[in-house]
């Protein structure tokens, strides 16, 4: 039978732009499409975080025409172009690059990391410009060695930083990626717990002399939940289309012990 499917990227990108509104990106950010080859046909769609080479040269044996990412591939502007560029590596080989950042963060993101931690949401951590930013949840109380069992187990991560504190937790902040900025919004709303990556040490002693746990679970770790998320979505809404997570998606970090 012949092959049917017309789905261009700019398909794509329109069911993004509906499930996690564009309109809702920082003014920082390069969300959307990055590189488009719009006449293409799109019959494999890869989900990564990020575009590594790595990713760049699975794409290239699976035949894919379109990359989605949650950070853009480009994300500050190119003032030059070299054949090492990413970007340049994409446009070389015809494959097409769709991000959905802080949209994503914004629409998407916290709600889901919330339910993978099994937490239940009672509000936004912050909100700016009418656009919520992150959750407080509550919980049964639990030891913060609990806790981070908990996240080690639902994320899958190799090491979870925290300070212990000396009383049970049962509200708890949650952002994904790096959201050590939020810390005094979470000292706001008298939350025993902060989830969140990229924690810098300033930011865990002011916690620790407030009393707070801080959980610092990875940028990569609180944020890769958005392949599962999108690989799902866009496999239900283009069944014609082969959706699916690069094998080469991981944490490019070691950790020794």
């Amino acid at each position: 039978m012949p092959n049917t499917n017309n789905v261009k990227v700019k398909d794509i990108y329109d069911y993004i732009n509906d499930i996690a509104p564009y309109s809702l990106q920082e003014s920082y950010d390069n969300s959307g499409i990055n590189v488009c080859f719009k006449e293409k046909n799109v019959e494999n769609v890869m989900l990564a975080l990020d575009i590594t080479n790595e990713i760049i040269d699975e794409a290239k044996e699976k035949n894919v025409q379109l990359i989605l990412t949650h950070h853009p591939v480009i994300f500050n502007a190119l003032k030059n172009l070299s054949d090492s560029d990413i970007a340049v590596k994409l446009c070389l080989n015809g494959i097409s690059a769709v991000s959905a950042h802080t949209n994503f963060d914004s629409a998407k993101m916290n709600d889901i990391l919330c339910e993978k931690l099994g937490l239940k949401q009672v509000s936004p951590l912050a909100v700016e410009n009418g656009t919520p930013l992150g959750c407080i949840c509550e919980t049964e109380e639990i030891t913060a060695k609990q806790l981070a069992e908990r996240i080690k187990s639902a994320l899958g991560n190799t090491v979870i930083r925290y300070n212990i504190i000396d009383k049970k937790i049962k509200r708890i902040a949650v952002c994904s990626g790096s959201g050590g900025s939020f810390l005094r919004n979470c000292l706001a709303q008298n939350c025993d717990a902060f989830i969140t990556g990229d924690v810098k040490h300033d930011i865990f002693i002011d916690a620790h002399n407030a009393g707070l746990c801080v959980f610092d679970a990875g940028h990569f770790h609180t944020e890769n939940i958005f392949c599962e998320y999108m690989e799902k979505v866009l496999s239900e809404r283009f069944p014609e289309v082969r959706s699916f997570t690069a094998e080469s998606n991981k944490d490019i970090l070691s950790y020794e012990f």
